[in-house]
């Protein structure tokens, strides 16, 4: 284990999802107590590494801090038989989206409840990292859970014009290029390679009414097992996590009353946050420090 600066401890580990395929994450400790567990789950085709500060941020304060690649993502991507560090082509590779959640998130909650039986478990999720809570069969083993620019991605609750961008691209685009490929390529603009089944269920659902809730995936049931507390920020010049898509989300969690917090940049200094700019570090002392303050609430 390395030491890292601003007294966190660093690991690289491994560990088995749920069917056993090895998934890589990193582990985040405090050099002093362990009061809280916090699991970071990731947005669609987002490596782990845009979470390495926040991460660090919350061991910081006491938190024992798991972040980790979806099969097929980053460092969870199968390496190449031949050339140095290449990732293998990801052409034949079986995932989907609810494959990640049913099978790699619920295995990083079990693992982070084995690990740290004692302390209370709480779940960042950013964009699909949070619809991906709603899936989890073990979703009662959290006590918070606070979703990030996490929202009911169809198109139609997304700004203009940014929503008929995303529309065209998905369907006009993305489709045929995945099945062409046999993946969808990150040089179309996406961020990572995507497995071809990912980005085929991603499609399927951005282009429904209702997202993921048009679909009929049996674990959509256990949207309403949860009984945490739960919270959900949107940003006002976010594009496609919208208040409207924030709020579909959260309407499918049935058995609580979730929080939905709308924040204008200019609330905290800055003059942008979009989707993706809640964890730049310029955000310590303010949205950092006030989601932290949240998931550590006795």
């Amino acid at each position: 284990m390395d030491a890292a600066s601003d007294d966190v401890f660093i690991d690289e580990i491994s560990f088995p999802a749920t069917d056993g395929y090895a998934l890589t994450g990193t582990l985040f400790l405090p050099r002093g107590t362990k009061r809280h567990a916090v699991l970071i789950n990731s947005a669609t085709a987002v490596p782990r590494k845009i979470y390495r500060g926040f991460a660090s941020y919350l061991a910081h304060r006491g938190c024992a801090v798991l972040t980790y690649d979806y099969r097929g993502i980053g460092d969870s991507r199968q390496p190449a038989m031949v050339g140095y560090n290449q990732p293998k082509s990801l052409v034949g590779f079986k995932a989907s989206m609810s494959d990640w959640a049913a099978l790699d998130v619920a295995a990083a909650v079990r693992w982070m409840r084995e690990r740290y039986n004692t302390l209370p478990l709480a779940y960042v999720g950013h964009s699909f990292g949070g619809q991906a809570l709603g899936l989890l069969a073990n979703n009662t083993e959290i006590s918070r859970a606070i979703l990030l620019a996490s929202q009911a991605a169809t198109w139609r609750l997304m700004t203009s014009p940014e929503k008929y961008r995303v529309y065209a691209f998905m369907n006009f685009i993305g489709v045929p290029l995945a099945h062409a490929l046999g993946y969808a390529p990150g040089w179309a603009g996406i961020g990572e390679d995507l497995p071809k089944g990912v980005f085929l269920q991603w499609a399927e659902w951005v282009s429904s009414p209702r997202y993921l809730f048009d679909s009929k995936l049996p674990a959509l049931e256990n949207f309403a097992k949860f009984k945490g507390e739960l919270r959900a920020l949107c940003f006002s010049d976010d594009p496609w996590a919208t208040r409207p898509a924030v709020e579909l989300l959260t309407g499918g969690f049935t058995a609580i009353k979730p929080e939905v917090l709308t924040i204008k940049p200019s609330e905290v200094g800055a003059k942008a946050i979009g989707h993706f700019g809640f964890f730049r570090s310029e955000h310590r002392d303010t949205l950092w420090r006030g989601v932290a303050e949240w998931m550590q609430e006795e």
